[in-house]
């Protein structure tokens, strides 16, 4: 049995047990599992059974399984809670974790939630909350491990002992001056193979990229990619150390971002606002809610269709006059919006991954204008080779050739230029971009194929 099958007929058993009634033995099957199990099941059931689950989990794996959820499961979990169950999940965050709940949350719960926790805790959570959202600062966590210049390695190591259990990560230690300025840093690995009798000053390292708490969290995932580390630090302005950002943070962001950009290019908008998760809508919403997510920008293609075969109206005489004509009309088209979504697709990873920078657009949108002009010479080609195999006509292949060659070059400028456009008019540009892409597409696609047509083939109408 595969770990698909396993999950599945765990959650089945889940199932049977609420069904049932039978809370003791739903106790019991949950208890006996590993973690990973319990959370792998419990995203496939409904809100109403996953309050119900939760309820019954020990309290270490409640925690484990809550701090794994989508903050959109979170946030259904916690407001199906009693006040102290809440509180008592709430309080055991790490406190980035909470301000990431906190950030979609009404604001009389946040400030309930607040009132309840310790003194550091709401001292911690209020720091972060107070960094702009989406940056550094927010996601950084201060529960980090730091030590002062001057000490033995014999001390530090006992000082990371003492407040190691209260930290998120001690496998990267940072080294502060008294005023708390950022001087160094050293792996715990170096820290146990140096010897104990070494001030820390001497086999610490020096720091060679950091960020501040106003960088935006974007640039810091891809620095933590890039960089292949663990963590970054975050500093202020006086390049005092203020918090750190963990690499499971870095892939959340980068995993969302991607996340956002693919549901988007296939024409997702997110009409459902900040508080709805795109893919809880698409895939656990109601049939209406989906029907909005999806239908404005389809509609938007119906359109484009409809025009293009008032097109094809247009042009009723030539094609009765020259039908084969009509065959290579799927082939413009088809084309054209395979290039255009490759090209769209080709902009909004370039943008996740910062490979684009939208202020200097014209680059990369002149490079793939070139690439689909040569895409569009070499699939000309092959098309004209086989319609002078096949129709034995010089004129219809060049036709074509030409046709494709040309649509397909504008297609691929259309999948870079629209979502950029629709970005600078503060637009959802992926949610936007295909139906219109495919729309003008289309159209353009259409009066390139016939006008060729009409200036090469004129003679046989």
């Amino acid at each position: 049995m595969n770990n698909e099958e396993r999950i599945t007929n765990y959650g089945n058993a889940v199932l049977s047990n609420i069904k049932s009634k039978d809370m003791n033995s739903l106790k019991a099957l949950l208890n006996s599992a590993n973690e990973v199990d319990v959370l792998d099941m419990i995203q496939d059931l409904s809100d109403e059974n996953k309050a119900v689950v939760f309820r019954l989990l020990s309290k270490d794996t409640a925690l484990f399984v809550f701090e794994r959820l989508d903050t959109t499961f979170q946030q259904q979990l916690i407001r199906s809670f009693t006040d102290e169950s809440a509180i008592e999940i709430i309080a055991a965050l790490d406190p980035d974790e909470r301000v990431q709940l906190f950030e979609e949350m009404p604001a009389t719960f946040v400030k309930k939630m607040l009132s309840t926790l310790s003194p550091e805790e709401r001292k911690m959570t209020d720091l972060l909350m107070g960094y702009k959202a989406e940056t550094a600062g927010r996601i950084m966590t201060p529960e980090f491990v730091h030590l002062h210049k001057g000490i033995t390695v014999s001390e530090a190591m006992e000082q990371i002992k003492a407040v190691a259990v209260e930290k998120e990560t001690i496998y990267t230690i940072y080294i502060t001056s008294k005023a708390g300025k950022l001087e160094g840093v050293i792996s715990l690995r170096d820290l146990l193979i140096s010897d104990s009798s070494s001030k820390i000053d001497d086999v610490m390292d020096e720091i060679s990229a950091k960020v501040s708490t106003d960088t935006d969290q974007e640039e810091v995932a891809r620095l933590l990619q890039r960089l292949d580390w663990l963590t970054v630090p975050v500093v202020d302005t006086e390049n005092r150390l203020v918090g750190i950002v963990t690499i499971d943070d870095a892939i959340d962001i980068l995993e969302e971002e991607a996340t956002e950009d693919i549901l988007d290019a296939a024409g997702f908008a997110d009409v459902a606002g900040k508080e709805t998760d795109r893919s809880w809508v698409l895939t656990k919403g109601s049939l209406p809610k989906i029907w909005l997510v999806r239908m404005p920008f389809l509609l938007i293609a119906l359109a484009g269709g409809i025009a293009a075969g008032f097109i094809i109206e247009g042009f009723e005489e030539m094609l009765e006059s020259i039908i084969v004509v009509a065959f290579f009309i799927p082939v413009i088209l088809d084309m054209g919006g395979s290039v255009g979504s490759q090209s769209s697709t080709v902009f909004a990873r370039g943008i996740v991954l910062g490979h684009i920078n939208i202020k200097n657009f014209i680059r990369p949108f002149l490079k793939e204008t070139w690439v689909g002009l040569t895409i569009g010479i070499i699939s000309g080609a092959i098309t004209a080779g086989v319609i002078m195999i096949w129709q034995n006509s010089a004129m219809l292949a060049v036709t074509v050739g030409l046709a494709l060659a040309s649509t397909i070059t504008i297609a691929a400028a259309l999948g870079f230029l629209t979502p950029f456009i629709i970005m600078k008019l503060r637009g959802d540009q992926a949610a936007g971009s295909s139906p219109i892409i495919t729309t003008i597409k289309d159209i353009t696609g259409l009066f390139i194929y016939f006008g060729f047509v009409a200036l090469l083939m004129g003679s046989y109408l």
